[in-house]
């Protein structure tokens, strides 16, 4: 059985991050990690994020971790070793990136969230990859809980309350998607 490559999204640290926030989008890569799948996350070079919250989270329970990062060079902000596999795109930030990183993914799930975040959302939809939103966390997470992104209504970009939660609904639709 594959496992699920589960992209984590969210804000990055020039946006100043709480440490409220940062130990969610740590629980939800330890979750991913829990339930034997692979965290794969937006790996910065600057600076720290939720997405590299996620990945510490997923390395202490042994998880599988893959940062896709921007440009050239492996050279990303991981100073603790979380990242298994990194993968340089050549891109710049701004949409290449981004959408390498969400086409590598079974589904997202999303904290908080600017710009970028914003970005991997909405290519989410538009591959009719599942979204879970992490309601209480802020950003664009907050803002698209529970809802469409058009009147296409391709998919429900589905609201949660917890990393629990969140993880609980993700594995839920995928595996009742049967993509394994």
């Amino acid at each position: 059985m594959r496992k699920y490559q589960i992209g984590i999204v969210g804000s990055a640290a020039d946006v100043s991050l709480s440490k409220d926030v940062e130990l969610l989008a740590e629980r939800i890569g330890e979750l991913v990690a829990k339930n034997g799948h692979i965290t794969v996350y937006g790996a910065e070079k600057d600076y720290d994020s939720l997405s590299i919250a996620a990945a510490r989270g997923a390395k202490r329970f042994n998880g599988m971790t893959v940062g896709i990062t921007y440009g050239k060079g492996k050279n990303i902000y991981d100073k603790d070793g979380n990242t298994d596999v990194i993968i340089c795109t050549g891109l710049e930030q701004g949409g290449g990136r981004e959408f390498v990183l969400v086409n590598s993914c079974d589904a997202i799930i999303a904290v908080s969230g600017n710009a970028g975040t914003l970005n991997e959302l909405v290519v989410a939809y538009q591959l009719n990859i599942p979204i879970i939103v992490l309601e209480n966390s802020g950003g664009w997470s907050q803002k698209l809980a529970n809802q469409f992104f058009d009147k296409r209504k391709r998919r429900l970009t589905i609201g949660a309350q917890t990393p629990e939660d969140a993880v609980s609904k993700l594995l839920r639709i995928l595996d009742e998607e049967n993509l394994v």
